[in-house]
């Protein structure tokens, strides 16, 4: 690319990235504000249910069916994908939120580069000893975070529940890359967001949730609303953009951004409390992330996988 259009191009990557920090870090917020009224499973399958519908329509529209073009085993892929990122990941994230402020909930999802790395280390893909000792300083963080809450009023079962979400967030992100998928990465969103949504309806539906229409506040419903339209189209669709016209190095930081402007935009719109063990231990949660993924893109050409996002 010549050095006429990259600067043309710049204003372009930085309004992208800036989307992406403040998007996906609001997704959390979203999500506290949405199960005020609604049953957090079901809240999620309406969002990515909405979402997946309106994608797919999307494409269809400007590409017709020849995106959707994909072998069974490629389908049966995205929809395991979706089931552990959207049903497994995002509902327990809901449900965790329940118990525990959206800042910490976020700062306990920022671990999910770490568990990639200790997949990794699982099919014997040795990293570098830096990404190692990165996992090893988040990780540390993690438990600080863990063992009493981060020192606010958070139930221990939301702190296990959002790690669960994590680990099943992080096995779907590391799958991913590993399993038949197909070729369109908007239809493989389609897909995985359709599977995942029906597979929040039915778990919050077999969990006993029930979506009493009347009592939903309109707050909840503009909160939904953000969650499908910003949360899951817009920054999708931003972050699509980066990975084809941004250095790798620029679009990973996503991973240490969010966690902080979650924090930030619960203490500032919910009035969320955190303290100094929750201000401690995300910095050094975020400073392992920040290891592992300078580390790792110095190591590899390969951009981070859309699905390591949060929420």
């Amino acid at each position: 690319m010549s050095s006429n259009a990259a600067d043309t191009r710049a204003p372009l990557v930085w309004g992208a990235l800036a989307i992406v920090y403040v998007v996906w870090g609001s997704t959390y917020l979203g999500i506290r504000i949405a199960i005020e009224t609604l049953p957090p499973m079901l809240s999620g399958a309406l969002r990515f249910v909405t979402a997946g519908l309106l994608l797919g329509g999307f494409l269809l529209v400007r590409k017709g069916w020849e995106p959707f073009r994909m072998t069974p085993r490629q389908f049966l892929g995205a929809a395991l994908v979706g089931l552990l990122l959207l049903t497994g990941g995002n509902g327990m994230v809901a449900v965790a939120e329940q118990h525990i402020s959206s800042g910490l909930a976020a700062l306990l999802v920022a671990s999910v580069p770490l568990w990639l790395v200790v997949f990794r280390i699982a099919v014997r893909d040795r990293p570098a000893l830096l990404t190692a000792a990165g996992v090893l300083v988040g990780f540390g963080g993690v438990a600080a975070l863990s063992l009493n809450g981060g020192g606010e009023s958070a139930s221990t079962g939301g702190v296990v529940v959002i790690l669960v979400a994590s680990l099943s967030w992080s096995i779907g992100s590391f799958l991913s890359a590993r399993i038949p998928m197909p070729a369109h990465p908007f239809a493989a969103s389609t897909v995985e967001m359709l599977v995942g949504g029906a597979g929040l309806a039915v778990t919050g539906t077999s969990l006993g949730e029930h979506l009493d229409w009347a009592a939903v506040s309109g707050r909840s419903w503009l909160a939904l609303a953000y969650l499908v339209l910003v949360g899951s189209l817009v920054g999708f669709t931003a972050f699509t953009w980066l990975l084809g016209n941004a250095p790798i190095s620029l679009v990973a930081t996503y991973a240490y951004v969010n966690p902080v402007v979650a924090v930030l935009l619960g203490v500032l719109v919910v009035d969320e409390h955190v303290t100094t063990q929750i201000v401690l231990g995300g910095v050094v949660i975020l400073l392992g992330v920040a290891l592992v993924v300078s580390t790792e893109r110095r190591s590899t050409s390969k951009a981070p996988a859309a699905e390591e996002a949060p929420a």
